[in-house]
């Protein structure tokens, strides 16, 4: 497994490869054929950032099995999804920032996250496994009443695209086989969610293959593959952890708008 990380050293960015609290320094493109650069740097010393930066993310609803059967739905024919702006990705150790403009609750969701390797669109599962480049953790934050707040349009993309309600990271984990991970939350330290990748009605080959008929996906992109039961309000103050096993922890305080 490879642990790719993007950071900030004194105003520079940079990314490299991730272990043992040590980061091996790399050029080019992430993407495509990075080179080591020769130099290290250790993890303490740097901040890291999100570890890449998509030009979109696409959000699942209703792809957890447990989730599904607790709320009385059926699995979806084709994957149902929204996208989350830019202006909402928050790196590992950010603040998420509850809205000035909302009072109500704001809810943490723990997701596994694909990113995306290579340029793919029309493509069939085999295909699409390829273009994984890796996964990483999500923390898919919701302004939840404002999602029915509107009785004649269902507001996902404004309960969901606040900025720092896309919180992702620490890292992208290449190489590592996610199919027999749990996926959990912890809201200052107790267990909130806990869930099998196995839970998920469409699994990452299929879920890439489905979207990439709706529209071009490209390096980097990520696709947070939904949440399943457990859900809860975050009060200011707390601390939320998104634990994937062989993936990693994204921690994240919640805070009232500054």
């Amino acid at each position: 497994m490879t642990h790719w990380v993007r950071f900030e050293n004194e105003g520079t960015p940079g990314f490299g490869v991730l272990s043992d609290g040590q980061i091996a320094v790399h050029e080019g493109d992430m993407f495509q054929g990075p080179v080591p650069a020769g130099d290290s740097m250790a993890l303490d010393d740097v901040m890291l950032l999100t570890p890449c930066v998509p030009g979109k993310m696409i959000a699942l609803w209703n792809n957890s099995k447990s989730s599904a059967e607790k709320q009385g739905l059926e699995k979806p024919d084709y994957p149902l999804f929204f996208l989350k702006p830019s202006s909402s990705f928050l790196a590992p150790g950010g603040v998420i920032r509850k809205p000035a403009s909302y009072d109500g609750r704001v809810i943490y969701e723990a997701e596994l996250g694909i990113v995306i390797g290579t340029t793919c669109s029309n493509v069939d599962e085999a295909r699409a496994a390829e273009a994984i480049f890796g996964y990483t953790c999500v923390n898919d934050v919701t302004a939840l009443q404002l999602l029915d707040a509107d009785p004649s349009f269902p507001q996902w993309a404004r309960a969901k695209g606040f900025d720092t309600f896309g919180a992702f990271g620490p890292s992208i984990v290449s190489g590592a086989d996610i199919s027999g991970s749990a996926i959990r939350a912890e809201l200052n330290g107790r267990e909130r969610q806990n869930y099998p990748v196995s839970d998920l009605f469409m699994q990452p080959a299929e879920i890439v293959a489905r979207l990439s008929e709706s529209m071009t996906l490209e390096p980097g992109d990520v696709i947070a593959c939904g949440t399943g039961p457990g859900a809860l309000p975050m009060k200011p103050g707390a601390t939320i952890d998104v634990i994937i096993d062989d993936v990693g922890t994204l921690s994240n305080t919640y805070e009232n708008a500054s």
